[in-house]
């Protein structure tokens, strides 16, 4: 192809004709496993699959399908095993880490029509789903009974329970009620050559190798997951949160650590140092302290006697540590305010800057000194940071905010939170607590595992994906022996 523009003349290579041959019989293939309007093929409608939550990083897949069922999913992932084609499993696409990321030779395999609550069973505490049903969506179908589904990940409006299984996703409330394999009791998985298994069911354990444990967490390399059978729970008779603030980030942190060290279990227990209050202040209005270095929301949940006596019993561990504010919420209206503040952290940081949220885990005994030194890491490289997480399992989420309109600056981000991520592994911690690795941590994963531990994952891997077509490029490095 030539274009002439003024006196200039600019050539262009003509496509491969066999590359284009072949995604046109891809397409066609696919055209009749599914109706027309579950295929996406033209460039303006691929473009809004081309990335996920680590918008940073983009990439055209070669089509969409958007199955309705498991029949469908089977004949897709049939098809494509026989065609060598790679799938991308995607549910909402909220990754944080470019774990729905394609490739421009891949498909994306999307699960969002397939939404619905199958079957509940209010007596056995089970709800049978499909997997593109949104987190918040479980616990919206039981909540006339009382019941809730308890991990609540920030993005809960929008997530999907396929891409909570794919990441093993947590939230607030994770420190009691645990994350989603604590929650989970089955799957249907749909396997790449098209094989559907049910793994687990309505009941608390498996016999037999715990399969489902390597499912949760895998991030859509074994298989598709289209079903699964959660756990849902009783609601508590009250819940009530209290906000702590602190002169030092330092008190925040051991306040944390000591709460959890005299074996109280809060229902939740979330850290915000003094950027994050302020930016999640103006966004939300939540009467959030602007006077203090760091804030704890701490809450507790049962009858009213209980609630009152542990509150007294966390205001008595905080005193060493010198609150200089204690406020308890008094109505549903402050308590719904104080959520709102944290669970719009993340969005609110992108109103004020350009940001890559990390998501590591560490001893909660160490925060205090991984604070200090995540403070440290980020002004050396210029920038800034803030750090709202989960302070009570230790999974850490600072925001390394940068502008991207500055040369250098996300590079800078990048490897300050590189930094942050080889901090969490060498005080006793790990790369991720829930986001997962995807494309954001695939090259950090021989800081954490040594060759023998990275050969042993992908081989187990490789027993479920021997062409390695399911989510490629994603977790090992590329290196790896078996990532080709």
């Amino acid at each position: 192809m030539i274009l002439k523009e003024g006196s200039m003349t600019i050539a262009f290579p003509k496509p491969d004709q066999a590359v284009v041959a072949r995604r046109r019989d891809i397409i066609e293939g696919l055209g009749r496993l599914v109706a027309s309007e579950a295929l996406i093929v033209s460039e303006d409608e691929r473009r809004a699959f081309e990335t996920d939550g680590l918008t940073a990083y983009r990439q055209m897949p070669l089509a969409v399908v958007l199955p309705s069922t498991t029949q469908e999913v089977s004949a897709i992932m049939r098809f494509c095993n026989d065609q060598g084609v790679k799938v991308v499993p995607r549910g909402a696409g909220t990754s944080l880490c470019g774990g729905a990321i394609p490739q421009a030779d891949a498909i994306v395999l999307g699960v969002a029509k397939m939404n619905q609550v199958l079957d509940v069973s209010f007596e056995g505490r089970t709800a049978r789903v499909q997997a593109g049903i949104t987190n918040l969506g479980i616990s919206q179908a039981v909540a006339h009974e009382n019941f809730f589904y308890a991990p609540d990940p920030s993005s809960q409006l929008a997530c999907t329970i396929a891409g909570n299984i794919a990441m093993n996703s947590g939230g607030a409330h994770c420190l009691k009620y645990g994350v989603t394999t604590n929650n989970l009791l089955g799957v249907t998985l749909v396997m790449l050559d098209g094989t559907v298994v049910e793994i687990g069911g309505e009941h608390l354990d498996a016999a037999g190798y715990d399969i489902l444990g390597l499912v949760c967490g895998s991030e859509g390399q074994l298989g598709v997951v289209t079903e699964a059978v959660v756990r849902i729970l009783r609601a508590a008779e009250g819940a009530r949160p209290a906000l702590f603030g602190f002169e030092k980030a330092e008190d925040a942190g051991a306040c944390v650590a000591a709460i959890i060290g005299a074996g109280i279990i809060p229902v939740a227990l979330e850290y915000m140092d003094k950027p994050a209050i302020q930016i999640c202040e103006a966004f939300a209005h939540a009467g959030y302290p602007l006077d203090v270095e760091a804030m704890l929301i701490v809450e507790v949940e049962g009858s009213d006697q209980e609630i009152d006596d542990m509150l007294r019993r966390i205001v008595a561990i905080s005193e060493p540590f010198k609150p200089k504010t204690m406020k308890v919420s008094q109505s549903e209206a402050e308590s719904a305010a104080i959520w709102k503040g944290r669970k719009s952290a993340f969005g609110a940081t992108g109103r004020v800057a350009d940001y890559i949220c990390m998501d590591g885990t560490i001893p909660t005994g160490q925060l205090p000194y991984v604070l200090n030194r995540i403070d440290e890491i980020v002004k050396s490289y210029g920038l800034g940071v803030a750090n709202v997480f989960h302070a009570g399992d230790g999974n850490l989420h600072p925001l390394v905010m940068f502008n991207t309109n500055v040369p250098g600056e996300m590079e800078k981000a990048e490897k300050a939170g590189e930094d942050i991520l080889k901090l969490c592994v060498e005080v006793g911690g790990c790369l991720t607590g829930e986001h997962g690795v995807g494309i954001e941590k695939r090259d950090l994963m021989t800081y954490q595992f040594n060759p023998v531990d990275l050969e042993q994952q992908m081989r187990v891997r490789g027993v479920f994906d021997p062409g390695w077509l399911l989510n490629p490029a994603k977790v090992f490095p590329l290196e790896g022996r078996f990532a080709a």
